[in-house]
């Protein structure tokens, strides 16, 4: 369909709550629509995951990038989530985010989740998820209550440009 444009950190869509979606609209071609587009612009950015607020539309959907066995990612849409932690153990790695570009950041993410949804045919679906999946899922639907991985940032000393990052970094 189309690639859209990436909003930056500063753009106030980025901290709206975003709206949930109906199932009338779930189904209809505008959605199936945005969905793809979703996807065209997480391509074109290389990204593994993006949300609708990415590309200032503040719905719930998300699409998610799900590490499996053969060192790539398993793809899914998420809609309308509800998040419930399962692990409270904090899990660190550096993150970044199509919307703050160029950056990573040290974050600390309890280490296990469910998240309860609406798939895209308007079926309800629940998913567990431990270790960099929980922290993938819990980074995307970040944006869906208007908060960024830089919101979690507990020694801002961590945040740094992409071309200045080492290996040093993580010890």
């Amino acid at each position: 369909m189309a690639v859209r444009e990436v909003i930056r950190m500063g753009h106030p869509t980025l901290r709206l709550k975003a709206a949930p979606v109906s199932k009338e609209e779930i189904l209809s071609e505008d959605f199936k629509a945005l969905v793809q587009d979703m996807f065209d612009t997480m391509d074109e950015q290389d990204g593994i995951g993006i949300a609708a607020p990415q590309i200032n539309v503040s719905k719930q959907v998300a699409i998610v990038g799900l590490p499996n066995d053969e060192d790539d990612f398993d793809v899914m849409v998420v809609i309308n989530p509800k998040l419930t932690v399962t692990n409270e153990e904090l899990s660190g790695n550096y993150e970044g985010c199509l919307s703050v570009p160029n950056m990573t950041g040290f974050v600390e993410r309890p280490s296990g989740v469910k998240v309860e949804y609406v798939d895209l045919e308007g079926n309800d679906q629940a998913i567990e998820l431990d270790g960099f999946g929980a922290i993938v899922m819990q980074h995307e639907l970040d944006h869906l209550i208007g908060k960024l991985y830089v919101d979690h940032i507990k020694d801002i000393t961590t945040l740094t440009f992409n071309d200045a990052y080492t290996e040093e970094d993580e010890e």
